[in-house]
Order: structure tokens, then sequence, then C-alpha cells
């Protein structure tokens, strides 16, 4: 059971920052393509309904407004707060560059213009095989426009301020301390999941799971940290423990 309980990709910016993202799967990024279409489908039926009345005139209108909708749509929503469609978002998506920088205009169109080519011979069959061969899942126009769809990134609700500072139970080695302040650096950058499966490995090597107040165990990562403050010379609200 060594398999992580997430699928994470690491870039590294310009800036020597390195970014981590969860690319969104097959069944979750279907769920939002098909929200997005009914949205589509929607605003294309008001239109035709407002519009019907104007004849041949209308009917132009209403070509121009469809085309509109059907290919500038995602580009309008991804380029807005959030980076994400309203399906995306109802799902808890967002588009980013494959470096972890925000999406740009240039990357957002291309990404949309090559679902022309997702879509042969039928039914989005090439994008759907790429995006399910590849790790970071990412279909041809994500590779053409390198940009990404990824899972929002959630805060954690035990953030590195949160842990009070406790001294370990056994004594460590330069190692294990190192190991320790590494953690507490990168525990706001992972995911909640990603960094409760790294304290699971480590916090038996280090100290026994601790009890709170009302004597329910806290999340194994605050622990972590708690230790890596106290390591780090912060004292002024430790509790000395057995």
């Amino acid at each position: 059971m060594t398999a992580p309980i997430d699928t994470v990709v690491t870039a590294e910016t310009p800036e020597g920052i390195e970014i981590s993202m969860r690319p969104a799967g097959f069944p979750v990024r279907a769920w939002a393509c098909l929200i997005d279409t009914l949205l589509q489908m929607l605003a294309l039926s008001i239109c035709s309904a407002a519009l019907g009345w104007a004849g041949r005139f209308g009917y132009g209108l209403f070509l121009v407004c469809a085309f509109v909708i059907l290919w500038f749509y995602p580009v309008v929503f991804e380029l807005a707060p959030g980076a994400a469609t309203p399906g995306k978002r109802a799902m808890g998506l967002e588009v980013l560059m494959a470096n972890g920088l925000p999406i740009t205009p240039a990357g957002s169109l291309l990404r949309n213009l090559m679902r022309v080519v997702d879509f042969l011979p039928s039914l989005y069959t090439c994008g759907i095989l790429t995006l399910l061969l590849r790790a970071d899942a990412r279909r041809l126009g994500d590779l053409a426009a390198g940009t990404m769809v990824a899972y929002r990134a959630r805060p954690d609700p035990t953030p590195f301020a949160a842990a009070t500072p406790a001294p370990p139970r056994v004594a460590l080695s330069e190692q294990q301390q190192r190991a320790l302040s590494a953690f507490a650096v990168r525990v706001e950058r992972l995911t909640p999941e990603r960094a409760e499966e790294i304290a699971e490995i480590a916090l038996p090597v280090l100290a026994p799971q601790p009890r709170g107040e009302a004597d329910e165990p806290r999340p194994l990562r605050q622990h972590l940290v708690a230790l890596a403050r106290w390591l780090n010379g912060d004292r002024s609200t430790a509790h000395e423990r057995v």
C-alpha cells in the first residue's frame, strides 16, 4: 500500500518556487463538461426565443450568438477571476498553465480552439484517450497550449500558525530535525491529504500521536509542525510533555 492517495504534479517557476498541482481526471472533467454544455444549451435557447420574432435578421443574430457562446464561453470564464467555467468551478477545478502560473489569454484561446482536434473522430475520442493515457491528465488542447486542468487549492484547516510548539518525546537525530523543518516549510503548499499522508509515515518514527484537550486526536500534520516549531526555538507557548 505504497501508492499515494492523490496524484500530484510539481512544477518549478523561473524564480525557483515549487508549485504542487493535482490534475483533474476524466470523470470529474466529464461532469464539468456536462454542466457547461447544459448552460450553453440554455443560453442558446434564450437567444433563440429572444430573436425568433425578428425573422431572417434574428436568425443571423442567433448564428452570431451561437458562435460566440460555443467558442468563447470557456475562454471568457477561464480568463475571469477563478480561471474556470461554471462547470469546472462547481466541481472544484481551475485551468492553469502547466508550470503552475495563471492561464494566459493565448493559452486559453489555443486550448479551446484545439477542441476541434480533440473531438476527432467523434465525441472527443482523441481528447479522452490522451487524457486517460497521461499521468497529468492533459488532452491534446492542453498539450498544445501548455495548460492543465487541476483541482483548486484548498486552504489547510490546520496552518503553520495554528500549531502550538511542543517538544519531541524522544531524542531526534540531526537528519530527523532537518526533515521536520523541511516538512514545516512545505506543509502550507501541500494539499491536506498529501500532508497527512506524509505525516502518517513520519510521525510513528518521531513521536506518538498526542491527544487534545477534549481527548480527541488532532491532525498528524499539525503535530509535526508543532515539533518543528519547538525545535526551531519557538518555546513561548510550548507545553511540556512526559
